[in-house]
């Protein structure tokens, strides 16, 4: 028997809670109950961690807290509790998955909980928003968001249903027994892929596992590079191929597929070894034609339709200076060793001769910025070949497990 964590909003939405309770342990599991409500409940079941001791890990006291009427500060101070306490459940041992359920103000409380969970415990959300953009509450972590197809306002059949589904769902993840994620004997190098860098990346890959190595590869759309920032911080990652580096180009443009600020970082930070190349730096993801914001850049830009629902813009040698100088800032600040790749005959499929971002005037300023820019200890290695030639990946993966030699040896 596993004991499930389940936490939610227990004043406003008790009898679907006493619902998702009888269902847990109708499938023989314990339920650790964990009111994040500022209100006063009837008490129709056990609550294990009341209200009260969720405001207090915030700082915060829960009589002044429904005595204020500040929804904004409740939310601030149940969130930010609620985070503390379930972290602090967690490793002592007390569950081994989460299930909670909220409309869109329980669903951030729930959520935030759910965030500071490592990869791999079984988190399940019912929730009245998931049906739109739930990024906000998912974040990087694995989440899995159900929607509610009615709001939580009571027990009836379709509410019924989804609970019980849920609930379902959250046992027979933590019935699986799965090993959680480690890096077990064989060392693990993160890599970054989008379409237009595939056979490189992959050609890559398959040398390295014939070398040994385990290979996570990243799909650089935001999400993905935000995904290996974070593993490589918590230590999960040896050393980076990060050949695709395209997302500082969405986060410098406006595009849809940033990954932030943090890109680029946590390797350095960490001093694990990393090969980096401009890959795909000669796009920048947007949706549909019709919703590039084209008021905000100078005529003649170059655009390619990827597929419906996915258009590219070709960065333009203005984009290419600022994107240059981030990336060196971002490098000079590696406490571990690093080198740079930079093919010169195209950055991606679409940035060949031939192709419709083939552009070595915009290509051209940005190697010039990063030769420039870059400081003396970090090897720039110039390629006269496309990205996804052959031996670009070949030279990729040699000067990667140099690197990792070295600071192996060192």
């Amino acid at each position: 028997m596993s004991i499930i964590l389940m936490i939610g909003t227990f004043d406003t939405k008790e009898e679907e809670f006493v619902y998702l309770r009888e269902r847990l342990m109708a499938c023989g599991h314990g339920v650790l109950s964990v009111n994040v409500g500022v209100m006063a409940t009837s008490g129709q079941f056990p609550v294990e961690i009341d209200a009260a001791e969720i405001a207090q890990a915030a700082g915060a006291d829960l009589h002044v807290l429904r005595g204020a009427g500040n929804r904004d500060r409740a939310m601030e101070v149940m969130c930010n509790g609620a985070a503390i306490v379930v972290q602090r459940l967690y490793q002592a041992g007390r569950f081994q998955a989460i299930i909670g359920m909220g409309g869109g103000g329980g669903t951030a409380i729930v959520t935030a909980s759910m965030r500071e969970l490592p990869y791999g415990v079984p988190k399940v959300c019912v929730s009245t928003v998931a049906s739109g953009n739930v990024s906000g509450y998912v974040g990087i972590k694995d989440i899995v968001m159900i929607p509610s197809l009615t709001d939580l306002a009571g027990i009836h059949p379709i509410s019924r249903m989804v609970i019980a589904q849920a609930a379902g769902a959250v046992c027979g993840m933590v019935e699986a027994e799965l090993p959680l994620p480690s890096k077990g004997n064989a060392p693990v190098i993160a890599a970054t892929m989008f379409g237009n860098t595939t056979a490189c990346v992959q050609a890559c890959a398959c040398r390295l596992r014939e070398q040994g190595y385990q290979v996570l590869i990243f799909h650089a759309t935001g999400t993905g590079g935000k995904m290996m920032e974070s593993l490589i911080e918590e230590g999960y990652i040896d050393a980076v191929l990060d050949l695709t580096t395209t997302e500082i180009a969405d986060e410098l443009c406006g595009g849809m597929m940033s990954a932030g600020p943090g890109r680029l970082s946590a390797a350095g930070r960490r001093g694990i070894p990393q090969v980096v190349a401009p890959g795909c730096l000669d796009m920048v993801n947007f949706g549909v034609r019709e919703s590039i914001p084209v008021s905000r850049f100078k005529e003649g830009r170059v655009f390619y339709s990827w597929n419906p629902n996915n258009t590219l813009m070709r960065t333009s040698s203005e984009d290419n200076l600022l994107i240059g100088e981030q990336i060196a800032l971002r490098l000079n600040a590696s406490q571990g060793p690093v080198k740079v790749m930079l093919p010169l005959r195209g950055l991606s499929i679409l940035g060949e001769e031939g192709q419709p971002f083939y552009d070595p005037q915009a290509d051209g300023v940005l190697f010039s910025v990063m030769r420039n820019k870059l400081k003396p200890d970090i090897e720039i290695i110039e390629m006269d070949m496309a990205i996804n030639e052959s031996a670009f990946a070949d030279k990729a993966v040699q000067l990667l497990l140099e690197l990792i030699g070295n600071h192996n040896g060192s």
